[in-house]
This record gives structure tokens, C-alpha cells and sequence, in this order.
């Protein structure tokens, strides 16, 4: 079975274990037994005097771009920091008071996921303000193999924002402490950063092959389904197509009031995945309260799957389906108030809208040149941890 950083760090007994540990979490992070880490961390002795939550909260329960405040861990009755509230990034009095920064978060594999982002900010801290950083790490859900990571790689030059900072490609097939190592490295940190290493995980396997449970790590992230359909699924979030928020199976399903779903069943056919025409009301965000015509997603075959691809495609068939019907929309956050230009930070090109004028034919070759992630398995080979 799996082992996660955080497990391995259990059966240690590292120097640092008595110093005043700055733990960085949430609630989705858990050792392989699911047992909170900061609760399993405490009860074997770590001195953790500080917790720090990114997006979505410590509960991991906060609703998607929703600012979230500090607070007191019911838990552990620690102090908690938000990283996504008033401030992304920890200051001078924060880690005044700590000798060390763990950060051990569940990550789902896509660039706009954004407890990357956070982990960026994190090692910039650490190395302002003289730091170490330990990261406990853990395998990427949707699976390592490099040949199945997917761009755009994001243009940082016009689309960096907290949905992704740097250039690194939409699907990345990496774990976090890989990412970390080389934005490190590539960016010129220089942040003071240990890495602990998963144990028995294979680049090449994804989520249920783990013998773990999926724990949901944010509100609408609640299967592995979920986590392998959203690097496409979640470009919805720029439309007007629900993509299944304020439902039981968000990123699973997408739909709305107006959308002919069996039409758009027959141009979608993929010998990959199953596609079932299906009602739903959402209780929040996009159509509350409206019954939305859609379809429900099941990857059959997790390894040749490619999400970008799919997710392109999707929005495409459905735009030149219903012309009349069909609209991009804003997509406001605490990070982004206005919410515009929301496809561009998404996809990580400008003017990317127009993409979508294209013909089907040409639309398909573009995006078939787009989802390469250019020299990327050769950029991050030096940084890879495992194999």
C-alpha cells in the first residue's frame, strides 16, 4: 500500500521534530490510515505551534474563490493563518515565531489547482524570511506518466495570476515536491527545501490503484473522477454550462437548462469513456434552483485519457450546437474580484476565445498542436523523485 510523506515522517525522528513547526494544511491531508496529519503529527510529538490553510479553508469545505479568514482549528485548538484570505502570502510576524515550515497538502495534478500556487508562496517566504521548508510529499492522483501530461504550457508573460504563476503545463503529471524542487531551481528561490519522499508509488499508476480511499480535497473535487476529468471540466467554469457545482457529482457532470444533451451525446461518442444523458437541479452556483439538461462522464480507460483534449472539445461541440444559447462569462474570486479574461488565466494564453471561432476541422488540429506540453518531460526529468 501507498505510503504518503507524511506517513514516513511518522516513523521518524527528525532534529527538527522539537523546534517550532509552521505546519501548512488542511483537512483533506491525511495519513494513508486517514487520520488527520496535523492530529497524527501531535500525537507522535511534533511541536507544531501554527497551522496555515490555503483556498477552501483548514476544513477544506470553503466554497470555491470564497475569501476565507484565520481562525482557532476545532482539532488541535491551534491558530490558524489563512493563505487566502486578506494575504496569499505569509509574512514577517507570521513566521516570527516558527523555526520551521511542513507543508503537506493533497494536490489533484492540474495548474489551476491552486494549492500549488500557495506552495509557491510558501518556499518565497521561507526563503525571504530564512526558513527550512519540509515538504511531506504525495503521489500525483491522476497519475505521473509524463507522457500523459497536457498543455497549453501557460505564457507567465500574460497570464500568470494565482490559477498559475509560472510555465508550467495545464495537466503536469508531477507531485508537488517535484514542482517545488524545480520552480525552486528555475525560478532562483533558493528556499532551504527537504523533501519527503511517498513510498511504493509508481509514475505510472493513478488513485484506485493506491489501496487508499479518495479523501475530497475542496468542495467540488470529491472522487478521482473528478480529479481526472477537471483539467478539462474545469475550462467550464469560464462559460455559461454548469459543470456541476451545488450537485453530488461536480466535474462529473455538466449541463444546462437549454442544452439538447442526447444531440450532444451522439457528436461526443469515445471509446474511452461512458456518456449518459442525465437531469439535475444544482443547489448553488451556476442554474440554482433550475433543472439542467446534461450529460454524466466516466473515464473507462484512465491511461490514454486525455482530459485537455476532451474538456476543448466539450465546449466547442456545445458552443456550435447552441449559437443562440451558448456565452462566456467572468468568473469572480477573492483573487480575481472581476473574474475577467477568466479562460485566458485557465488555459494560460491571451485572446484564447477565439480559438473557439474556429472551424471544427482546424479546431481539432489546434487543439491537438495546443495540449502538447512542449519540452516539458525534458525541463522536469532532473527534478523527478521517483520512477
Amino acid at each position: 500500500m501507498i505510503q504518503f510523506g507524511v506517513d514516513v515522517l511518522l516513523t521518524q525522528n527528525p532534529v527538527w521534530k522539537n523546534k517550532r513547526i509552521g505546519l501548512v494544511t488542511n483537512h483533506a491531508a491525511t495519513t494513508s490510515s486517514l487520520q488527520p496529519s496535523r492530529q497524527a503529527l501531535l500525537q507522535k510529538g511534533f511541536n507544531i505551534t501554527q497551522l496555515f490553510s490555503p483556498e477552501h479553508g483548514l476544513d477544506a469545505k470553503g466554497a470555491d474563490g470564497a475569501k476565507m479568514a484565520d481562525g482557532i482549528d476545532w482539532l488541535t485548538q491551534l491558530p490558524v493563518t489563512s493563505l487566502y484570505g486578506d494575504k496569499l502570502v505569509a509574512q514577517a510576524e507570521d513566521l516570527a515565531d516558527i523555526d520551521i515550515v511542513l507543508f503537506d497538502i493533497p494536490d489533484i495534478g492540474s495548474r489551476f489547482y491552486t494549492y500549488l500556487w500557495t506552495l509557491t508562496y510558501v518556499i518565497e517566504a521561507c526563503a525571504k524570511f530564512n526558513k527550512p521548508l519540509m515538504i511531506a510529499d504525495r503521489p500525483n492522483p491522476v497519475s505521473g506518466n509524463l507522457s500523459r501530461a497536457e498543455g497549453p504550457v501557460l505564457d507567465e508573460n500574460t497570464c500568470s495570476s494565482f490559477i498559475g504563476r509560472w510555465a508550467t503545463p495545464l495537466r503536469h503529471s508531477c507531485t508537488l515536491g517535484e514542482l517545488a524542487l524545480y520552480l525552486n531551481e528555475v525560478k532562483g528561490i533558493h528556499a532551504n527545501i527537504e523533501i519527503i519522499k511517498c513510498q511504493h508509488w509508481q509514475r505510472d499508476t493513478f488513485q484506485p490503484d493506491w489501496g487508499v480511499p479518495f479523501v475530497p480535497t475542496s468542495p467540488a473535487m470529491q472522487s478521482f473522477q473528478s480529479a481526472l476529468l477537471y483539467p478539462g471540466l474545469g475550462l467550464l467554469e469560464a462559460t455559461n454550462i454548469s459543470e456541476g457545482r451545488g450537485t453530488e457529482m461536480p466535474f462529473t457532470i455538466i449541463g444546462a437548462p437549454w442544452l439538447d444533451n442526447n444531440l450532444l451525446i451522439e457528436k461526443l461518442l469515445n471509446a474511452m469513456m461512458e456518456i449518459k444523458p442525465i437531469t439535475f437541479v444544482p443547489t448553488e452556483s451556476k442554474y440554482t434552483g433550475e433543472l439542467c439538461y446534461g450529460i454524466k462522464l466516466s473515464v473507462k480507460i484512465s491511461t490514454d485519457f486525455e482530459a485537455v483534449n476532451n474538456g476543448l472539445m466539450l465546449i466547442k461541440r456545445i458552443k456550435d450546437q447552441h449559437p443562440e444559447h451558448f456565452s462566456w462569462k467572468p468568473y469572480p474570486t477573492n483573487v480575481n474580484p472581476n473574474g475577467t479574461n477568466h479562460l485566458d488565466l485557465l488555459l494560460g494564453f491571451p485572446q484564447s476565445e477565439s480559438l473557439f471561432e474556429l472551424p471544427i476541422k482546424d479546431f481539432a488540429e489546434q487543439i491537438k498542436n495546443l495540449t502538447l506540453a512542449k519540452n516539458w518531460q525534458e525541463n522536469i526529468r532532473p527534478y523527478l523523485l521517483y520512477s
